[in-house]
């Protein structure tokens, strides 16, 4: 096993650890491991709630989520010699739970979650259509996942970080602040919000502390959005075996991780539409000097996916198309296209008993495939979601006989305000 350079006790909270990480971008969070070109490592990774979401039947927790708290990263990692301009390799060696933890109160501890955020505390992509807060909770086996909240499935988990980036540059940073600050003023008032600002409050910034703290704090920038430098990308084939390269804009790269996923799928489309887990990573660095212009890698981080996965060979596929529910034409509107296919894909799977909650959660959490499949056709574009139909342990394909009737249990719990 590589060493491990950032331990957690699952006892503690997160900023109660030996080593207590950040929540926020800031290119002044110190870095309190270093490390070498070529070195194999071990990371603990907090749930990116520290804990607030509950193995249980009710989805108050998810309703009271506290936004302002997330994402939980492990880091920032130094990585000797590591100058703005380079690439940095990192391999993803190996990820699982919370190691030696099968049981316990910690999403990762044999457990873990995803949840329909209401539209007034983040929302979701098909937010307009689900505002309300609601909770599914899925057992691990292994590989395996299955839930007692959306009876009838079963799947192999593609196990990700949903979040891994460098350090931005003061310019960089403030780049950020100034474009989705002006994003933000042409609606300030929406809910959900355009963007989120810089957010002092709950502000967690690694061993920063008094004068610099606050300064930082008021700067720093919120982890919700992928960037420049990476970030909260929610790929879910960036799992094992996986090679990424990602600009380098400070000294030392500072690196950081975070938002572990058992699995998910394209799109993470509720929000907290991966299953949510703590636990852990083994990973290997190194250095492409002057990488970004040897490539013209400066404006996001390219990658290898792993090799390694659930090996679905049949899918059933829906499609939608740039118009609205309203019957309004919308040109070459991808995003309108794959709401409208995820939809589709839900209301079929209603048809089967499972209630649309249900099938919103599985569609979050199975590892369905997204595609853009058509973007030149004025004026719909095709968006299509595929199912992998062997998940399911009943028959979902179309016959004459028409759709059998399970039993969909308990239910999705919801929120009760």
């Amino acid at each position: 096993m590589p060493e491990l350079l950032f331990p957690l006790d699952s006892g503690k909270k997160f900023t109660e650890q030996k080593i207590v990480g950040h929540n926020r971008w800031h290119p002044d969070i110190p870095a309190p491991v270093t490390v070498q070109p070529g070195d194999e490592f071990r990371v603990h990774v907090r749930e990116w709630f520290d804990g607030a979401i509950h193995n249980d039947d009710s989805a108050d927790d998810v309703l009271n989520a506290p936004l302002s708290t997330v994402h939980c990263l492990s880091g920032p990692f130094a990585v000797a010699g590591a100058q703005p301009g380079d690439l940095l390799i990192v391999d993803i060696l190996d990820i699982g739970p919370i190691p030696q933890e099968d049981s316990g109160p910690l999403a990762g501890q044999g457990w873990g979650y995803t949840g329909i955020f209401p539209t007034d505390n983040g929302g979701g992509f098909l937010t307009e259509h689900f505002p309300d807060a609601y909770k599914a909770i899925w057992d691990f086996s292994g590989h395996t996942a299955t839930s007692r909240h959306v009876p009838g499935v079963q799947f192999t988990g593609i196990m990700h970080p949903g979040l891994m980036g460098t350090a931005p540059s003061a310019a960089l940073l403030s780049k950020w602040n100034t474009r989705e600050g002006a994003l933000i003023a042409t609606d300030p008032l929406r809910v959900p919000p355009l963007a989120l600002p810089p957010e002092p409050r709950d502000a967690i910034l690694g061993s920063l502390s008094g004068a610099e703290f606050d300064r930082a704090a008021a700067e720093a920038a919120r982890t919700a959005p992928p960037r420049e430098n990476g970030g909260n990308q929610d790929i879910k084939n960036l799992t094992r075996g996986s090679r990424v390269f990602y600009p380098v804009f400070v000294d030392g790269a500072k690196l950081s991780v975070g938002d572990l996923h058992f699995s998910q799928g394209d799109g993470e489309i509720t929000f907290c539409g991966a299953i949510e887990m703590g636990g852990f990573l083994d990973l290997r660095v190194d250095l492409i000097k002057n990488g970004m212009e040897l490539y013209g890698v400066s404006e996001n981080a390219i990658f290898m996916p792993g090799n390694e996965g659930p090996n679905y060979t049949e899918y059933l596929a829906f499609s939608g198309t740039s118009v609205t529910l309203d019957g309004e034409q919308r040109y070459l509107d991808s995003q309108l296209s794959f709401e409208r296919a995820c939809l589709h894909a839900i209301d079929y799977l209603s048809k089967f008993g499972y209630s649309r909650e249900q099938a919103y959660l599985l569609l979050g959490a199975a590892p369905i495939e997204g595609r853009f499949s058509g973007v030149v056709d004025i004026p719909n574009s095709c968006a299509t979601v595929y199912i992998p139909t062997a998940i399911f342990d009943f028959p979902i394909v179309p016959t004459a006989a028409g759709p059998i009737t399970i039993d969909p249990g308990m239910g999705a719990p919801r929120a009760t305000r």
